[in-house]
């Protein structure tokens, strides 16, 4: 029933209604929602505080999840979404929170200290995945990237303790790697040279340029910065207080790689599960008109809960997946005002909404990574 919804709707006229909410929603941007941004980054900024005011007294939970939280709120809120130039129309704010001015050159550390560089996030997510979604050129399609893994001969509570492990450390050994390779590849292309497979052994090897710059740009400043200079930074924190000054420093060290776990799970949980699950579709030939991309943005993404800012705050407002999706450019402030629109819109049509708890998502996440289900597909044009 749903796959023959999916070739009924009118995609000119759900284009055009789709487009009427946009021009509502945005119609009257301004100075309050940098104002909102603003104050979300004090939100993230808080808990880093937090975080790190407390973590050279003992290794603890509590430090560690400051930490995290505010390491998840510059990654998948702030910079996420000025990436995606959600703020570049609004007059009058400082270079910085535009696309054009974030986290580059000096300020990429000031700005966004990430495993990633910021252009090769651009590339690989803002760029492949947000417009080829669910399609062999979509380098974030879990489905796709866990074929190999769905097919191996592993008894399943190996694969869960697999899994848990690749959630534990993904950004370092998925979105490091992955965001320079199609960089890379974007280079090339630009260059005139002939198309590469940078092999997993090629990635990793800094023997290879590109394994060189893995290490040299991403690997190896993200490490020293978190992991050596923040912590020695602590020593006259310990000194001063009699704990000792390499212990503080390794208080420090211990709840930040604390906190780097608890960020991987944490961001695997609202990024990992937002394209997966046995009630969502992938697509096999590319949008050919607005109204299929804005089809497909729909059929292959799931909302969370959604609400107030603190739930949108604890979700990275990646639980406006599918409005985020259909209109990237939006600001965080806009999400809860359109999200009732376009599930209006999709009721009209009968068009499936997705909208679970994030935990419901991950179980049918794992379901497909381990193969027990898979992914929709819709039927061919008629």
């Amino acid at each position: 029933m749903t796959q023959h919804i999916y070739h009924a709707i009118d995609r000119d006229q759900f284009a055009q209604d789709m487009d009427n909410i946009r021009k509502e929603v945005l119609s009257d941007l301004n100075m309050d929602d940098f104002r909102h941004l603003k104050k979300i980054e004090r939100w993230g900024r808080i808990c880093s505080v937090i975080g790190y005011g407390t973590a050279w007294i003992i290794p603890n939970p509590v430090s560690a999840f400051f930490i995290s939280q505010g390491n998840v709120t510059r990654w998948t809120t702030i910079a996420h979404h000025i990436t995606h130039r959600a703020y570049d129309k609004i007059e009058g704010i400082p270079k910085r929170y535009t696309s054009k001015g974030f986290a580059k050159g000096n300020r990429r550390f000031i700005d966004w200290l990430e495993w990633m560089i910021p252009e090769a996030w651009d590339k690989e997510h803002n760029d492949l995945h947000h417009y080829n979604l669910g399609e062999k050129a979509d380098p974030d399609q879990v489905e796709f990237n866990t074929e190999t893994f769905r097919n191996i001969n592993m008894p399943q509570w190996a694969r869960y303790i697999f899994l848990g492990v690749m959630a534990s450390t993904w950004k370092f050994v998925y979105y490091a790697p992955s965001t320079l390779v199609e960089l890379q590849r974007s280079e090339d292309k630009k260059a005139g040279l002939a198309p590469v497979t940078y092999s997993r052994a090629d990635t990793w090897n800094p023997l290879k340029p590109v394994g060189r710059k893995l290490w040299t740009h991403c690997l190896v400043p993200y490490i020293s910065i978190r992991f050596a200079l923040i912590p020695l930074l602590f020593i006259p924190v310990g000194i001063l207080t009699m704990l000792g000054g390499m212990v503080a420093a390794t208080n420090v060290l211990i709840n930040s790689l604390l906190a780097e776990v608890m960020t991987n799970l944490h961001t695997f949980l609202v990024i990992g599960t937002n394209h997966v699950g046995d009630d969502l579709y992938v697509f096999e030939e590319k949008a050919t008109n607005k109204g299929e991309f804005y089809l497909r943005q729909i059929f292959g993404s799931t909302n969370f809960q959604t609400g107030a800012d603190l739930v949108d705050f604890l979700h990275g407002w990646l639980n406006y997946q599918i409005e985020h999706h259909i209109w990237p450019d939006m600001p965080l402030s806009r999400y809860h005002i359109a999200q009732p629109k376009v599930k209006a819109l999709c009721e009209k049509y009968g068009v499936p909404y997705t909208q679970e708890s994030v935990f419901k998502r991950l179980r049918k996440t794992m379901d497909v990574m381990t193969g027990k289900t898979s992914m929709m597909r819709p039927l061919p044009a008629v």
